[in-house]
């Protein structure tokens, strides 16, 4: 059994949060030890030259892998507070290390497995340690915690058990790109591959610009150089319409509410465009130029989730024990994880999935995102939105009240 330091509470209490104690460098240097030296140095190099791309791709870079630059800064000569993200990325941390001493050898090396596979090339460490917060959450509403995949190859990730009352619990990660037309990493590699362009033509052509482009079929990577050729000859031709079936783009003045500057129309185009629009801005002392770019449909997000959960059923749950789906939605910001809660449209796919006869397995199933996992002060209230299955016959189990009710 695992419990991380201080994650008890008695079930009367709310569950919140796990608070992020005081950090100490020396456990961070263990689990850098886990990992491997050689391999965590080569992973946080890797990180710098994939950021050195472009200032926009770098952003997406940070935010992609700030549980690694957030431990590496740890480990540094910090000469700031440490952030409270910076704090739960160290407490994560540590409750890995804290996790290999309590495992039998075969599971410390399933886990040292795990953390190495984390830093490969394309991935981070949020899958491992979703699951550790997921362990923490439960175990902070008094249950007791296994990692059965590790100790014992189950298919599962967690066991919980409260008294004689026991769940299984899965922990996927889904990106939030997957549900866009209009990924917002081939938008910033097509900003940041402008940027040089748009530069040139705003010292020749100075004021406040909007170039607007409707996708109907999306935008991808491949695709990124031939949208840029087109706005770049554009450009050179001074022209200000460009429209066939793939893209169709228009390039005006604009001066929202008549005051221009990177704020005002930064907030001018999302009341003017909605959420989903992506924004790319472009400004010196010649002007502002600013790119926006949507598909010819809504975002999916909330059907990824659902088409995941589907997939997810036939493998990673045995069917003896109730079963519950923790999904972290990764790759969304502030602004679209709000909108993902507040318009229902997880709770409308979750409970699309819950009605159909393939999910009488699971009990419940939960999001998250990296909200929680780093404690923001808007994160869900309780760690996780929640959605049970009423037709589950253990939905009414008191035992299992705190972690299957739906919180919505």
């Amino acid at each position: 059994m695992y419990a991380p330091p201080g994650a008890s509470i008695s079930l009367e209490t709310p569950a919140m949060l796990p608070q992020p104690p005081p950090y100490d460098p020396r456990a961070l240097d263990a689990f850098v030890a886990l990992v491997g030296a050689r391999l965590w140095a080569q992973r946080i190099a890797q990180i710098g030259l994939q950021a050195a791309s472009g200032p926009r791709a770098a952003l997406l870079i940070r935010q992609r892998h700030a549980l690694e630059l957030s431990i590496d800064r740890l480990r540094g000569t910090l000469t700031r507070p440490p952030s409270t993200a910076e704090l739960h990325a160290a407490r994560l941390a540590v409750d890995a290390v804290v996790l290999s001493e309590t495992l039998a050898g075969g599971g410390r090396n399933g886990l040292r497995r795990q953390l190495r596979d984390a830093l490969g090339h394309d991935k981070n460490l949020v899958s491992l340690f979703h699951v550790l917060q997921t362990a923490a959450l439960q175990a902070s509403r008094g249950f007791a915690v296994t990692f059965a995949g590790l100790e014992y190859g189950a298919p599962y990730d967690l066991l919980i058990a409260s008294g004689r009352q026991e769940a299984e619990i899965a922990c996927d990660v889904v990106s939030a790109e997957e549900g866009r037309l209009v990924p917002r990493g081939a938008f910033s590699s097509l900003a940041d591959r402008l940027d040089r362009h748009v530069r040139a033509w705003l010292a020749a052509n100075p004021g406040s610009h909007l170039l607007k482009m409707t996708l109907p079929h999306g935008l991808n990577d491949a695709a990124v150089p031939a949208v840029q050729a087109r706005i770049c000859r554009m450009l050179a031709q001074h022209s200000r319409r460009d429209h066939d079936a793939a893209a169709v783009l228009h390039l005006d003045p604009f001066n929202p509410a008549g005051r221009p500057g990177e704020d005002a129309s930064m907030a001018w185009l999302r009341r003017e465009f909605g959420p989903e629009a992506n924004l790319a801005v472009t400004s010196d002392n010649h002007g502002i130029f600013v790119m926006m770019a949507r598909a010819g449909r809504t975002d999916e997000v909330g059907r990824v989730v659902r088409d995941r959960l589907f997939e997810l059923l036939p493998s990673r749950l045995s069917g003896r024990r109730p079963g519950i789906l923790a999904m972290f939605i990764d790759d969304t910001d502030r602004r679209e994880w709000a909108i993902l809660r507040e318009t229902l449209a997880l709770e409308g796919e979750a409970r699309r999935f819950l009605a159909g006869k393939a999910a009488r397995p699971v009990i419940a199933v939960t999001c998250s995102s990296r909200f929680e996992l780093f404690g923001a002060a808007d994160a869900a209230a309780e760690g996780e939105v929640r959605f049970r299955n009423p037709a589950h016959p253990a939905a009414k189990a008191v035992a299992l009240a705190p972690a299957i009710l739906s919180s919505v």
